[in-house]
């Protein structure tokens, strides 16, 4: 399955599953990434991380790792 951090710049992807447990799935679920939410990317660091997503209206900056646990389509 392809992750957040897959996707390219430009695209935009919806959020199929979230992996993870605890606080860190909780933590990612209160920035609004939830299932069936599209996501655009909009930038890259130059080194990968962060992630800078626009999620239900607002620009979003996600760790290289946590993107890793979000699964696309």
């Amino acid at each position: 399955m392809k992750t957040l951090r897959q996707v390219k710049i430009g695209e935009s992807a919806k959020i199929v599953r979230l992996n993870g447990e605890g606080a860190v799935k909780r933590r990612i679920m209160d920035m609004g990434i939830t299932k069936g939410i599209e996501v655009y990317v909009r930038k890259v660091a130059p080194l990968g991380d962060p992630i800078e997503v626009t999620v239900r209206g607002y620009e979003l900056s996600l760790r290289k790792a946590d993107a890793e646990m979000i699964e696309v389509e």
